[in-house]
């Protein structure tokens, strides 16, 4: 008489986790230093650049009855004091980035485990059904604590005040909590990784924005509790330091981590909840290599030149009224990353279109990375087991990731300039295109670079998404600092002339071609002779 053994529910949790943390490491470190780098630098800044009592009342004075800032940074409640200056500049982004984050651990450590053949491996071994799932939110848990840890330890280094850096950094992993069950949520609706991200990421945007609408706008103060954003903002560090909406928003994490865990149960393996259409009988667009490289991504692009064109409009109408802020208090335009230029708001202008190259940079960056993701799934084999060439092969995707940039900031210069120079007359139009046109190759540095890594040594693939966040830095970051010009000049965005000046600087434009003619032919050449699904 034998009796059969029932497995636990999360049995094997333990060593998958161990296992995962451990491959996971290295791509979750740079968005918690990015973060915390984001909060300590805020510190830093204020005491710099605002040395004195009659600096931080202008800068009271003049953010504090600007709405339109409300709507990217949130409220600015007390800017009298670095860490209320913290709270304003660091809060809200820093939540967002968290947010995202732990949405691209969860949803790389459940869903994609799936669509790769990885989960039925793990699967085949002693591991309860809901394991996978358990140990995706897990991480993305470890990944929120060391997130609020190391921001609370490197903010207070640089004179951060205990308890406000202490709220602030909470709501950093209580952001995270929530988007990770988000994704958790997503990951069981999609039927693919790419779909579940789009969806997660989506919804991330949209709280973002609602609740800078919430800010921006004439509302009663209980509207900002109907956005989980906004229940993070209510913390208020510097000023109130509650830290009881840190509790709802671990309430609603629980409680999504629940639903993804019922959903789950009602899926089938490797199919989400919202079944896919089936393919076209014919090959179509996909019947070639060009073609199929373009429908690869064609839904990726399609909600990125969407948020795009929305970015453009929604930093249009904040350009109207930063110049006049800018005029008041010079110091301003340091913190804010404003350059100089021939009109404040065009100097504005600039600043807005190198935030979104390097978006625009991160779209391209990640259409290059798909490139190394589609040899590891075993999918560019057969294609070169045909008479398809490697280089075209790599050239086809090469073309969508440097031509999908392009449009991008051709989409965003338009729609920005379109918001301007409607409402200011001191810019024109066709200024602003010009200016996100000559923008673009300082993003095609950023995209080369992902590609001659790809090409040539994918293990160090990372250094892709290192070049997007080192010109962050630099950029944004850089001047506020006072950083040696030769540091400043390792920027590409650095050597983008302003077209608005009596005398651009082209050649700058010439160095960044020769960058991007010299990370292509890296990226080509390397392709060509190393082994395919080399990691």
């Amino acid at each position: 008489m034998t009796t059969a053994v029932r497995a636990a529910p999360l049995t094997g949790t333990r060593p998958l986790l161990k296992v995962s943390l451990h491959q996971d490491a290295r791509l979750i470190a740079p968005w918690v230093v990015l973060i915390s780098v984001l909060s300590a630098s805020s510190i830093l800044a204020y005491a710099w650049v605002f040395p004195d009592a009659d600096d931080r009342h202008a800068l009271a004075a003049t953010l504090g009855s600007n709405p339109a800032l409300s709507l990217v940074f949130g409220p600015a409640r007390d800017l009298m004091t670095a860490d209320g200056f913290n709270a304003w500049r660091a809060g809200q982004l820093g939540a967002f980035f968290a947010g995202l984050m732990a949405i691209l651990i969860v949803v790389r450590n459940s869903r994609a485990n799936e669509d790769s053949g990885q989960a039925e491996l793990i699967a085949s071994g002693v591991i309860a059904r809901h394991s996978r799932l358990a140990v995706a939110v897990l991480m993305a848990a470890v990944a929120a604590v060391a997130l609020g840890v190391f921001c609370f330890v490197v903010t207070v280094l640089c004179g951060g005040g205990l308890v406000p850096t202490l709220i602030l950094s909470a709501s950093f992993t209580a952001s995270a909590l929530m988007f990770a069950g988000v994704a958790a949520v997503t990951s069981q609706l999609a039927s693919e990784a790419r779909t579940a991200s789009s969806m997660a990421v989506g919804t991330l945007g949209v709280f973002y924005v609602l609740r800078g609408y919430i800010d921006s706008s004439d509302f009663p103060d209980w509207v900002t509790w109907l956005t989980p954003l906004g229940w993070l903002e209510e913390t208020r560090p510097a000023t109130e330091n509650d830290p009881w909406p840190l509790l709802l928003a671990l309430a609603f994490a629980i409680l999504l981590v629940l639903a993804a865990f019922a959903l789950q149960g009602h899926r089938d393996f490797g199919q989400g909840m919202v079944a896919t259409r089936p393919g076209p009988a014919r090959a179509g667009l996909a019947g070639s290599a060009w073609g199929l490289a373009f429908r690869l991504h064609r839904g990726l692009l399609l909600t990125w030149l969407v948020g795009f064109a929305g970015l453009g409009l929604l930093f249009g109408n904040i350009a109207t009224s930063i110049g006049d802020l800018i005029a008041e208090n010079p110091a301003i335009g340091a913190v804010l990353a404003a350059g100089g230029s021939s009109s404040l708001t065009f100097a504005f202008l600039m600043t807005i279109l190198q935030i979104i190259a390097i978006i625009a940079a991160a779209m391209g960056v990640q259409i290059v990375l798909r490139i190394h993701a589609e040899e590891m799934d075993v999918r560019v084999d057969p294609l070169l087991a045909t008479s398809l060439r490697r280089p075209t092969y790599l050239a086809s995707n090469a073309l969508v990731a440097f031509g999908s940039t392009a449009v991008a900031m051709l989409v965003a210069g338009t729609t920005l300039g379109l918001v301007a120079s409607a409402e200011d007359d001191t810019v024109a139009f066709g200024d602003v295109v010009a200016q996100a046109a000559v923008t673009i190759p300082g993003v095609w540095v950023l995209v080369a670079l992902a590609l001659a890594v790809v090409g040539a040594a994918p293990a160090k693939r990372l250094v892709g998404w290192l070049g997007v966040v080192a010109t962050f830095g630099l950029t944004i970051l850089g001047p506020t600092f006072n950083l040696w010009d030769w540091v400043l000049d390792i920027s590409p965005l650095r050597h983008v002339p302003d077209v608005t000046s009596a005398s651009p600087e082209w050649s700058g434009l010439a160095w960044l071609a020769g960058f991007i003619a010299l990370f292509t032919t890296i990226g080509f050449a390397g392709f060509r002779r190393r082994d395919i699904a080399r990691t």
